[in-house]
């Protein structure tokens, strides 16, 4: 932790160099820092999750047998952010820490060298010919909309169960993204990844093949507010006219060693030898946007290319099952005053509905409704938001949530 808080105390010994210029141009903007001869830049910001969740079940799935009540507070996540240019403006980088017990939970075994998983994010980026851009490090992959929105800017306290089962989040590895216009305001979006495929931080290096993904966005009405408000919750910029993009991704992972790809525990025998199959994932997902209405809408379906998610070791023992099998998540919000401006303070009423369908495992059906009160946009909002839980062949039960996220 040490180095960590040296390398804050780094950065802010920096206002003090004549070689530099500071600039602190509004809340939730980070702290800036940019060569007087346009060298270099940093940018210095940081952000906090307080979460307070509460359970209950629900005996013979009936509201009258509410039982086992469980509550705690947490700090849901705590992250460190850099990012900035070197030497062009067309040679950025991004470097992400998370240091909540939350962030850095899941590693500690050999995989992570016996290091906690606090890395995030740690690449660069390289727009070397007009609209085409290579990127070097560890990264999110371009998987599911829901995913690829930072926890920052997300509609509900949370993600959906649909992402905690099926996402293909961070990896390491290379991506190429390139964009063209097709006529006056048509918009295509393309991503390739080629990544390790056992996910982040991990030091053990690579078990099998590699990891493919394919991703392309359609953006039929021209570009979303700023380029990249479709992968922002919430309609706080007011849209005139309506924005809509529709993305898929197809993802093969050679060989994972991992329950669910990039994440999960290692499927290991009793000897510590490491197994796998090849996994296919596909994503198809939506976001719109209009006035002060907001929709994204997301289908997962994950399979191993068998088409049966265990595995067996040498003696045809299990030793693993693969987290496989379709969900669908379609949530909806609308602001009940506001209209030009992000930074006036808002309100949103939030619909979700999530199912999800495994291969093996307990399918689930989600309902939830969501309040936010946006104090100053995604960086400074109080979130509510309950759900019900169907769960197939067992109690179901109830989840309450509230948070308050602050992003500096």
């Amino acid at each position: 932790m040490k180095k960590y808080l040296l390398s804050i105390a780094s950065i802010a010994l920096l206002s003090n160099i004549s070689s530099a210029q500071v600039s602190m141009p509004g809340f939730g903007k980070g702290l800036n820092f940019e060569g007087k001869d346009s060298s270099f830049s940093i940018r210095f910001g940081f952000r906090f999750q307080n979460l307070y969740e509460a359970t209950w079940d629900l005996n013979n799935d009936k509201l009258s047998g509410i039982n086992n009540f469980e509550d705690e507070i947490m700090i849901r996540r705590m992250r460190l952010k850099f990012d900035g240019y070197a030497f062009s403006p067309k040679l950025s980088y991004k470097l992400e820490l998370g240091l909540s017990n939350r962030d850095i939970s899941g590693g500690g075994s050999d995989f992570f060298s016996g290091s906690d998983n606090i890395m995030l994010d740690a690449y660069a980026d390289w727009n070397f010919y007009k609209h085409m851009t290579i990127r070097f490090g560890q990264a999110k992959l371009p998987g599911n909309i829901e995913r690829v929105i930072s926890s920052a800017n997300l509609q509900l306290v949370d993600r959906s169960l649909l992402n905690s089962r099926f996402n293909i989040d961070r990896d390491m590895g290379i991506q190429l993204m390139n964009q063209t216009k097709v006529g006056k305001q048509f918009i295509l979006k393309q991503t390739l990844a080629i990544s390790q495929g056992e996910g982040r931080d991990v030091t053990a290096g690579s078990f099998g093949g590699h990891d493919f993904t394919f991703r392309v966005d359609a953006l039929p009405f021209g570009e979303f507010y700023k380029g990249k408000d479709d992968y922002v919750g919430s309609a706080l910029h007011y849209y005139k006219k309506p924005k809509l993009m529709v993305g898929v991704t197809y993802d093969i992972n050679q060989n994972a060693a991992r329950t669910n790809g990039q994440l999960g525990n290692f499927i290991e025998d009793a000897a510590g030898n490491v197994y796998g199959k090849t996994l296919q994932t596909l994503f198809v997902d939506a976001a719109f946007k209009y006035q002060k209405f907001s929709f994204m809408g997301e289908y997962a379906h994950k399979r191993t290319t068998d088409n049966n998610p265990i595995v067996y070791d040498v003696a045809n023992k299990k030793v693993g099952t693969f987290v496989t099998g379709s969900a669908i998540n379609l949530q909806a919000g609308y602001l009940l005053n506001g209209k030009h401006s992000i930074r006036t303070g808002q309100m949103e009423v939030v619909g979700r509905y999530t199912t999800v369908d495994l291969q093996t495992g307990t399918d689930e059906n989600q309902y939830t409704i969501g309040f936010n009160r946006f104090i100053s946009g995604h960086q400074l909002k109080i979130q509510v938001d309950a759900t019900y839980r169907d769960i197939i062949g067992k109690n179901d039960g109830i989840i309450f949530r509230t948070q308050l996220d602050v992003h500096f």
